[in-house]
């Protein structure tokens, strides 16, 4: 009971918003107001694979641990190891056959995003760049299934409690640290007319000397894109190049800018911590409860099992994630509203995602609750008319 009123009090807490006003209201838009005819099917058809791909690859991949539940176990006991041996061992062959049952829908992907000129580069160096991330996302799995099996085996009722958290650390360490792998990939601005429009942003969202970046994807996709990274001294924002190449208006840009700088005045990535906190205890604790008739996460023949009960909390917890991060979302457009006074800047750049990342503006319900991390675009642009409302 105790533990239910402290999930209670600290989502409460972490639910807040300081910024977006209760009363607001969004007015109810008409898409085809802001978006012609042609551009909206277009999105329509262009999301509607993409969504198809998506739950195509989830199929796949519970398709393929179930397969692995049956032969694990044989599997692992064949490898002559011990047990957390044979666990690292059971690891690779799970993100191998993953990675293999899932590859025809990223070729499938690839191909529907360079169909719709979302994409650029051969097909060759988008096979080969991503080894490096790969590589290093593999490590740090096995890493996650040594620990985890250490503590399961020496603690096979209770290792939940104190693998959680050493996992969030692990975590929060990769957050900080996120920003030096990007360190060989980006520059500081360059454009004069640039670093003004910064500075002058970061002191109007206090958060003076926050770093900016730019990335260079130019020459793998046509997409626009930014993003705020890093914990305490670490954190900055990172532009991609193509939001710089003249699609985007300067108050567009601006917009953007003060976008990201407003998660990080409002502390959403702190926020998202203590949610990932806020949720890691309760899944730990049921995949030990579920996981236990099996013969716990301890025996390396266990593991596909265990990961087939996190894909299916996953799947389940998504709709509860995305409504979490809709909710940034709109706190740091509000954020950006408010610092940078230009309701004309940000529905210009909503109506212009439309067309770069080709994005719907106003998707199913069901696609909304489960793929939605943002608000959508009539969304946004209809927080823009409610701002404009309340200012006059």
């Amino acid at each position: 009971m105790l533990a239910a009123v402290v999930w209670i009090v600290g989502a409460a807490l972490l639910w807040r918003t300081s910024t977006v006003p209760g009363d607001l209201t969004l007015p109810k838009l008409d898409p085809r107001h802001y978006f012609g005819a042609a551009d909206l099917a277009r999105a329509a058809r262009y999301e509607r694979l993409v969504r198809v791909d998506f739950i195509l690859s989830a199929l796949a991949s519970i398709a393929a641990l179930l397969v692995l539940v049956r032969r694990a176990p044989r599997l692992a006991r064949n490898t002559g190891l011990g047990p957390i041996g044979a666990g690292l061992i059971v690891g690779m062959m799970m993100l191998i056959v993953l990675w293999a049952v899932n590859l025809p829908f990223a070729l499938a992907l690839r191909g529907w995003d360079q169909h719709y000129g979302l994409t650029r580069g051969s097909w060759i160096d988008w096979l080969v760049e991503p080894w490096a991330e790969l590589l290093g996302g593999v490590a740090f799995v096995m890493l996650q299934i040594a620990i985890l099996m250490a503590f399961a085996r020496r603690f096979p009722r209770h290792w939940w409690l104190p693998v959680t958290p050493v996992f969030l650390t692990l975590a929060a360490f990769f957050v900080f640290v996120s920003p030096y792998l990007l360190a060989f990939g980006v520059d500081a601005p360059k454009n004069p007319q640039l670093r003004s429009d910064i500075q002058r942003i970061e002191r109007i969202e206090h958060v003076e000397r926050t770093p900016v970046d730019i990335e260079k994807v130019s020459d793998t996709t046509t997409q626009a894109n930014a993003f705020a990274t890093g914990l305490g001294p670490t954190t900055r924002v990172v532009l991609w190049d193509t939001l710089l190449d003249g699609r985007f208006t300067r108050g567009q840009v601006r917009f953007v800018i003060a976008h990201e700088f407003g998660h990080i005045a409002h502390k959403h990535l702190w926020k998202g911590l203590g949610w990932s906190v806020l949720f890691a205890f309760p899944i730990t604790f049921f995949l030990a409860q579920v996981t236990r008739r099996r013969g716990g996460m301890g025996d390396p023949g266990v593991l596909p099992y265990g990961v087939l009960v996190l894909a299916l909390v996953n799947i389940a917890l998504t709709p509860a994630a995305n409504v979490v991060s809709r909710r940034f979302e709109s706190e740091a457009d509000w954020s950006a509203l408010r610092a940078t006074r230009d309701p004309a800047s940000g529905r210009g750049l909503f109506q212009e995602f439309a067309k770069t990342s080709i994005e719907q503006p106003n998707p199913p319900s069901w696609a909304y609750v489960y793929f939605e991390t943002h608000p959508t675009l009539m969304q946004r642009i209809a927080m823009t008319e409610a701002w404009k409302t309340r200012s006059r």
